[in-house]
């Protein structure tokens, strides 16, 4: 039985009706990862002796338990910028490579507690800087649709993992559109809670202001089950927000007759790809038919949000990657002859060529000489991107666009500070910068065979209506239900 390609809701079912044991299931798994990852290059650490000898004990455990979690049992990953106790944790940089932390963090203790099995730790972008999974300082993760095309990042390791059967559901960090922007390449589901729905204690990071946690999942389904579990108050965490609304799975109905989805008229523009467009309009026809009212909004600062979370995202990477010194943990420089000269040999070796200039120009950006120009004016650009949704929400209920304007693209050495790997995260670092929800699901393919993404972004704390629109249009759709068959297995 080909178990990894089921869902976690499938998956689910079988184990409640004993037609499937844990064990079988995680060897299953495990087969998988061993015949495709050499291709795909989507972990960077594996945890396989834990997950099996968690599947022994959890058969019986489950059967006893009548009210287990729905994440009991279920094979997944998680980003390597996430905590774990005892499984190392580099957040894909040489400055954390033997680095093993000595807690969880507390979304990791909340899978433990729910029963999950970790299968290990996910690739990507180093400290997240990156929209393409090519940062890592230990491989290069590629889109099981096409192996010679970007995975898209920085969660590039967790969207392939999935698109490539090698986990159920990925966990991972957003602060640009990291899960979305990947899971759009990738044809899989990527969803980016309300900022402090899901609690951020134990995330490796490197923009805390912009970053939150969130999942990638086969479908829509799924992503309401791992919500449920991961979505919680945490007092350890102090930008965590107590909310009562949850009861994800209640939302997961198909009809949407009346909604009102608005679509900014400043999104609109030539460089779009034309399958993407192709693609977004007969989304919206597919919307409209199912009785949503397409309007349109406008948001007259989106033209400078790019260049805002920029330089925001720059400004606090450099003051948050300044514990990297060599003294308490990670890298730590030999041969010096004083402290400065340790100081600077061990930031030399460890970080990378991006993560070095995100760090420069962070401490320009802050500097007496620019700090007005603009940091100051970056976070006041950010309030006004603030105001103006919360006038498009007084007149519907979700924004639409495209998940990225440019379809995944062609693994090379550019760095993401390009013009390219910037534009793909156009639209999706705007549910960063404000804070809100957000989720991207398939929406198609272009004649290349290449996945299409559509993005939804509702009001703070409306992941419900979100996750109803999404089921509704997945419902009358198959696009989530087509698997990257260019992937061969290698024995």
């Amino acid at each position: 039985m080909e178990s990894y390609k089921l869902t976690v809701h499938e998956i689910w079912n079988l184990v409640n009706k004993r037609e499937i044991s844990i064990k079988e299931l995680v060897r299953d798994v495990i087969e998988r990862i061993d015949s495709t990852e050499r291709q795909i290059g989507s972990f960077i650490t594996f945890n396989w002796d834990e997950a099996l000898y968690q599947a022994e004990t959890l058969d019986t455990l489950i059967s006893e338990e009548s009210d287990s979690s729905k994440l009991a049992g279920i094979p997944l990953g998680v980003e390597d910028n996430i905590c774990t106790l005892d499984i190392r944790t580099t957040s894909a940089s040489r400055m954390l490579e033997n680095f093993t932390p000595p807690y969880d963090a507390s979304v990791v203790e909340k899978l433990k507690q729910c029963h999950s099995i970790i299968l290990g730790k996910l690739n990507m972008d180093e400290f997240g800087m990156g929209s393409s999974t090519q940062n890592s300082a230990f491989k290069v993760t590629k889109n099981p649709w096409n192996l010679h095309k970007v995975a898209g990042g920085a969660a590039g390791g967790g969207a392939a993992a999935v698109a490539a059967d090698q986990v159920f559901c990925a966990i991972g960090s957003d602060s640009s559109g990291c899960l979305r922007q990947p899971a759009a390449f990738c044809g899989v589901v990527g969803f980016k809670p309300t900022y402090g729905l899901v609690s951020r204690f134990g995330l490796v990071t490197s923009a805390p202001s912009l970053e939150q946690v969130g999942c990638i999942t086969k479908d829509v389904t799924d992503c309401a089950y791992v919500l449920e579990e991961i979505a919680f108050y945490d007092s350890k965490d102090s930008t965590s927000i107590k909310d009562d609304s949850c009861g994800y799975l209640g939302y997961l109905v198909d009809g949407i007759r009346g909604l009102k989805i608005g679509i900014p008229r400043e999104i609109f523009d030539e460089s779009w790809d034309p399958d993407i467009r192709a693609c977004i309009d007969r989304s919206i026809e597919i919307l409209k038919n199912l009785g949503a009212e397409i309007i349109d909004i406008t948001l007259p600062h989106f033209k400078y949000a790019t260049a805002s979370q920029f330089i925001i995202m720059c400004c606090e990477s450099s003051s948050n990657l300044a514990r990297y010194d060599g003294i308490k943990y990670g890298k730590r420089a030999r041969d010096v002859n004083d402290l400065e000269e340790l100081y600077c040999k061990t930031r030399s070796q460890g970080f990378g060529q991006e993560v070095k200039e995100r760090i420069m120009l962070g401490n320009l950006f802050l500097s007496r000489q620019y700090y007005d120009s603009h940091y100051k004016k970056a976070l006041k650009i950010r309030e006004l991107l603030r105001n103006d949704f919360r006038k498009a929400y007084e007149k519907c209920h979700l924004i639409l666009t495209p998940t990225s304007p440019i379809l995944a693209y062609d693994l090379s050495n550019e760095t993401n500070l390009s013009v390219t790997t910037n534009y793909s995260k156009r639209y999706t670092l705007l549910a960063n910068l404000t804070g809100i929800p957000a989720i991207s699901i398939p929406c198609g393919f272009s004649e290349e065979g290449l996945p299409v993404g559509i993005q939804f972004m509702a009001d703070t704390f409306k992941e419900g209506t979100l996750l109803k629109v999404a089921y509704t249009f997945e419902r009358n759709t198959d696009y989530h239900m087509k698997r990257a068959m260019k992937l061969e297995v290698t024995e």
